[in-house]
């Protein structure tokens, strides 16, 4: 007689069987009409023709229980399955076919990003700083990267939610560390200007090649402001990693939720952050003017010169624009005779009036020397860069405002529809993948999701670093900071959630060792300093690999998963 088919049901049909409750639980709210009449088609290959005994058996049960019998070493393995998403997405078991739908799947992911990121910038231009930019704006920013962390462990059995969270956790340890390492690296290569002997950047100018110290970036002081607010955005991570650091198994839970309440309390807090301190939207808002600046600074400059930017010929108007400027200041305030020319005495008398001006400006404690003169200049310099935000950071009109509306709504409406409805496929995608190559699915994630969910960021910064002027890198170190930000508070509170209420097993201590370890090294490196030589491209570069070989040696030699 034959065995019972439960001892010999092979390891195959048990993954059929919680795929199949985990498709019981559909995740698109809007795909549940789609669902109800499209079947969940299987295709099943176990590489064998079909021969009429197999072909009337009433179930894959019995169908492996012969197999199992067969003395045939073709017909003794088991047989390979896989799952259409939605009933009608293709799936595949082959290693080159995944490959394709990761590729695919990802690509739209990158378009997704892609629109999100163009609704958000249009509708900030229109609306300005306020409510809108400061709640919602942020969150759709992180909208792809938090729906891919809530489907890997949203759906199926407990057991299978806990095999994909991994590919959660690797997509969010690879984000925060994709952004401060890669992408932070090639954004001080592609910005890299002349440095000064005080280490200050001269916008435009390259001459000295690759010269780790003779060349580099420097932003402004409000660019270390997001920076810290960056390495504060850490604490939920050490919340939750607390019991596992004091190697107890008591108040797990509690700490869990904890960092969870953690979590999105610093996600609120850093959105209403954003509405009374607005100049982190301010930056937002100067980021996407930037993007396409050039003829609306053509225009105003038109409509602001005193007189014409072209002369008859075509040539340019210098006269417009006021190049002797700061000679004509000089001359004010030195030339008091008025004939053109700064006699001794009247250059004596001028730097004693510059100099009671600058001891009103700067506080000095005991003797004035070289530190008060260079203080002095670095007080001017603030107070430059602040009104160089001023004029900037305006929200100006925009022409029919009604359409830019619409179409921003539009563009959100389908960025959040695509992440919607490819994030749970993606992930399939990923974890069929792992499971052909047997590269464990954390590794998978980390460096392929953040591909497709921070590619369109990532060009936009690039591009916009390559300008080379201290401007436009404050403004997409600031972007670089406060994306990692929401990585750490809103996308860390979804994963959080997951782990609590479908009570699975936080058990990630190397994947959140490797977050702090870059967010404190970064943090710390970039919170306190605004110059930044191009050696530093290499200590944020090395980063990137040691952070997988520390996961792979804590998790594969020393057994901490």
């Amino acid at each position: 007689p034959l065995p019972s088919t439960t001892a010999l049901r092979p390891p195959a049909s048990v993954a059929m069987a919680i795929r199949r409750q985990r498709r019981a639980f559909p995740l698109v709210p809007f795909l549940v009409s789609l669902l109800a009449v499209a079947a969940y088609g299987r295709l099943i290959s176990d590489g064998m023709p079909a021969t009429p005994s197999s072909s009337v058996l009433a179930s894959p049960l019995s169908s492996a229980a012969i197999r199992l019998n067969s003395s045939s070493p073709a017909t003794a393995a088991a047989p390979e399955e896989c799952e259409q998403t939605y009933g009608f997405l293709p799936c595949t078991t082959t290693v080159f076919g995944n490959m394709f739908l990761v590729l695919t799947y990802g690509f739209l992911m990158f378009k997704a990003a892609t629109f999100l990121s163009a609704g958000s910038e249009l509708l900030l231009e229109i609306m300005g700083p306020g409510l809108v930019g400061g709640l919602l704006l942020p969150i759709l920013g992180a909208l792809p990267d938090a729906l891919l962390v809530l489907v890997s462990g949203l759906s199926g059995t407990k057991e299978t939610a806990q095999s994909q969270v991994l590919i959660g956790m690797g997509l969010l340890a690879g984000s925060t560390v994709f952004l401060l390492t890669l992408l932070w690296g090639t954004c001080v290569v592609v910005g890299k200007c002349d440095v000064t002997e005080n280490g200050v950047a001269i916008d435009s100018t390259d001459t000295k090649g690759f010269s780790l110290t003779g060349s580099g970036i420097t932003t402004d002081v409000q660019t270390s402001y997001a920076a810290r607010i960056m390495a504060i955005s850490v604490v939920p991570f050490v919340i939750a990693q607390f019991p596992k650091m004091l190697k107890t198994h008591h108040g797990e839970r509690l700490a869990i939720l904890l960092a969870l309440i953690a979590s999105f309390s610093l996600v609120l807090a850093y959105c209403l952050y954003q509405v009374f301190q607005p100049w982190v939207q301010k930056r937002k808002l100067a980021y996407a003017k930037h993007k396409h600046v050039i003829s609306g600074i053509l225009q105003h400059a038109q409509k602001q010169a005193l007189g014409r930017l072209l002369n008859d010929d075509g040539s340019p108007n210098e006269n417009v624009f006021d190049k002797n400027d700061a000679v004509d200041k000089i001359m004010d305030d030195f030339d008091t005779s008025g004939n053109d020319t700064v006699e001794e005495d009247e250059f004596v008398a001028g730097m004693k009036i510059w100099l009671h001006e600058a001891k009103q400006k700067v506080e000095a404690s005991g003797a004035y020397s070289n530190k008060f003169v260079n203080d002095y200049h670095a007080r001017t310099r603030e107070d430059h860069d602040q009104l160089v935000d001023r004029s900037d950071e305006a929200v100006e009109s925009v022409e029919n405002p009604g359409w830019c509306i619409a179409k921003a709504v539009g563009y959100l409406l389908l960025g959040a529809t695509i992440c919607a409805a490819f994030a749970d496929p993606l992930v399939d995608a990923v974890h069929n993948f792992s499971n052909a190559t047997h590269i464990p699915s954390f590794f998978v994630s980390f460096i392929g999701l953040p591909l497709a969910t921070n590619s369109s960021e990532a060009v936009s910064a690039i591009i916009f670093a390559s300008r080379k002027k201290q401007r436009t890198c404050s403004l997409t170190f600031s972007e670089v900071y406060g994306g990692v930000t929401m990585n750490n508070t809103l996308c860390l509170g979804v994963f959080l959630a997951l782990i609590y209420f479908r009570e699975l097993t936080w058990d990630f201590s190397s994947e959140v060792l490797v977050i702090l370890l870059v967010c404190v090294i970064m943090g710390l490196f970039t919170s306190f300093r605004t110059s930044f030589p191009l050696w530093t491209c290499l200590v944020a570069y090395l980063l990137y690999p040691l952070t997988l070989a520390v996961v792979y040696v804590l998790d594969f030699v020393f057994g901490w998963s």
